[in-house]
């Protein structure tokens, strides 16, 4: 059973930082693509980053220079550190392990 937990959310003011974090639960975190998602008041879900097994990095458009997304696979975290934060920021951040497993959300507010 895979279970995963976001922490880290919270109100910032823009250009200030958040560090995001998800534990996960489960055996196959080291084998898995891990992403964090996000989705703002009536728009649809959208991927920010993901980082697969081996390291490799993908981001939006929209955070490129501004997040980046790590894992540390013996603790079975994954983080997305989060500068430069923009009011269009603002939405429920979600873990995600290989689009399969979800977690909860945590709220990320960037006020200007």
């Amino acid at each position: 059973q895979v279970q995963l937990v976001e922490s880290g959310g919270g109100s910032v003011q823009a250009g200030g930082s958040l560090k995001l974090s998800c534990a996960a639960s489960g055996s196959i975190f080291s084998i898995s693509t891990m992403s964090w998602y996000r989705q703002a008041p009536g728009k649809q879900r959208e991927l920010v980053a993901d980082i697969t097994r081996r390291g490799i990095t993908n981001y939006a458009d929209s955070v490129k220079g501004r997040f980046t997304i790590s894992r540390d696979n013996a603790k079975k975290t994954v983080s997305l550190q989060m500068n430069s934060l923009k009011p269009e920021d603002t939405a429920v951040y979600y873990c995600s392990q290989g689009g399969s497993y979800w977690g909860k959300g945590t709220l990320v507010t960037v006020s200007s």
